[in-house]
């Protein structure tokens, strides 16, 4: 029998009735074995070791922060928010609550950056140096100065058109990373791109507008480091959030 080992949150909601919800459950003594973790919504993800890195393999889906502090969003989703300064919110893709089972939520990057955090206990939104450290385990040749590979995004995207729009080329998933298509929420208000790119922030800005983020495409097999230089995002973007294991 395997051990379960988890750790909760409780949420008092009347005097009679209160809830705990995990923050994290081990449940495999095999470091190779899957585990899962869970936010304060009661989302449960499943995670994968990449080299020295555990990551989830899953989308972020929370609308609170690890304090239990809502994450705020718009009505309508398609609201302007271009004249809020470091505006704090999350979407469903469309505002489509069906879309975030599969592809997740999208955040901005001041809600990711935010000091009560969106990943559960124990883990975190990537550094630059993190999403660094991913690829070069997977293409020892990427360009060490960008951390840009040409071939690592096949090995990271979830195979087949189940959920990507074909074509998916090359795509392997041999990391288990399985990164999924979540689309994004441009500043100009539109949500596009769902089913053929997967759009992941870090937690590092490169100047007063914009942050630095990680992109996957359906027709290619590379992974491109977005930066200021090179077309990345502006901070008020929704972006989607794969969370790493401190």
């Amino acid at each position: 029998m395997k051990s379960k080992n988890c750790s909760g949150f409780t949420l008092f909601i009347s005097f009679f009735l209160s809830v705990t919800l995990l923050t994290s459950c081990d449940l495999g003594e095999n470091e190779n074995q899957d585990n899962i973790v869970a936010d304060l919504d009661g989302n449960v993800y499943t995670t994968v070791k990449i080299g020295s890195q555990v990551w989830m393999k899953e989308n972020l889906k929370t609308t609170r922060y690890s304090n239990g502090d809502l994450i705020g969003t718009t009505t309508p989703p398609t609201l302007d928010i271009t004249g809020e300064i470091a505006p704090k919110y999350q979407w469903a893709y469309d505002g489509n609550e069906s879309n975030v089972a599969v592809y997740g939520r999208l955040y901005t990057w001041y809600a990711v950056t935010d000091s009560r955090k969106v990943c559960p206990a124990g883990w975190h939104v990537p550094t630059d140096s993190d999403w660094h450290e991913l690829v070069l385990y997977l293409d020892p040749t990427a360009k060490m100065q960008l951390a840009e590979s040409e071939i690592a995004g096949a090995k990271l995207k979830e195979a087949g058109t189940s959920h990507w729009i074909s074509p998916n080329l090359g795509a392997t998933n041999e990391s288990g990373f399985t990164a999924l298509p979540g689309g994004s929420r441009y500043f100009d208000l539109k949500f596009f791109n769902l089913g053929s790119f997967a759009m992941f922030w870090s937690s590092e800005a490169n100047s007063s507008s914009m942050a630095i983020y990680r992109r996957i495409g359906t027709e290619y097999i590379n992974i491109s480091r977005c930066a200021e230089e090179l077309g990345g995002a502006n901070k008020t973007r929704g972006n989607s959030v794969r969370c790493l294991k401190d």
